[in-house]
């Protein structure tokens, strides 16, 4: 099963850029993952079960190493990428 995923990140810090970029730097090192960003959000696609466990450990990751951050997520059944 197919799962598309828009997520925004706002970290409760003042220097809050190098915190967000962090996060897309590593959704981008899972190359069976397809990840598109913009100014507004990250939007991830990829199967299922990849792609929950990969946001689950990359946000419990942004959590310990930046503290209070606040993610707001969509999630729609099926690959809806551009280039689908």
């Amino acid at each position: 099963m197919q799962l598309s995923v828009e997520i925004s990140k706002y970290p409760l810090h003042a220097d809050y850029i190098p915190f967000i970029k962090d996060f897309i730097e590593r959704l981008n090192q899972h190359p069976e993952l397809k990840v598109l960003t913009n100014t507004m959000s990250t939007q991830v696609f990829g199967d299922y079960d990849v792609l929950m466990n990969t946001l689950s450990t990359e946000m419990k990751r942004s959590f310990e190493q930046y503290g209070k951050i606040v993610f707001v997520c969509k999630f729609i059944s099926g690959d809806l990428s551009p280039q689908s």
